[in-house]
């Protein structure tokens, strides 16, 4: 009769869930083998365990459809917005960089490379003529 009670009151229902909870709790901490023992390892095994590294090709088989914005820079300069105004179709902007000097290369706005410009079918291109290593462009970030 008292399982029909438990099973139509719902207030009998908590208490017999809370009571079922603490007796598994309690279980559980006679089961730990130390007082500061908190979970079995056995349960955390997978998570620190070494997985097997999967190839390099995999793992940049993940990234390689990513668009990203390439840019080459000629130069820069600073200009003065009366004269920005006064620029029209012909005008020349004198740029920091001198003719002949290799060209950065930016990938995201990150310098990836360096070179020079060439013209294959009137159309313009950049021959790569060093790329900047991975160890110096981290040097580079973190400055």
């Amino acid at each position: 009769m008292d399982e029909q009670e438990n099973q139509t009151n719902p207030e009998d229902d908590w208490g017999a869930a809370i009571a079922e909870q603490a007796k598994a709790e309690a279980d559980a901490a006679a089961a730990a083998p130390a007082a500061g023992a908190t979970a079995p390892t056995s349960v955390f095994q997978e998570f620190g365990a070494p997985a097997s590294k999967p190839k390099m090709a995999n793992d940049i088989e993940f990234i390689l459809d990513i668009p990203v914005q390439m840019t080459v820079e000629l130069g820069r300069t600073k200009i003065a917005i009366r004269n920005l105004l006064q620029l029209a179709q012909g005008s020349v902007v004198e740029l920091d960089g001198l003719a002949g000097e290799p060209m950065d290369v930016l990938v995201n706005g990150c310098l990836i490379a360096q070179g020079e410009v060439v013209v294959v079918n009137d159309k313009f291109g950049i021959r790569l003529t060093d790329i900047i290593s991975p160890t110096e462009r981290i040097k580079k970030l973190n400055r």
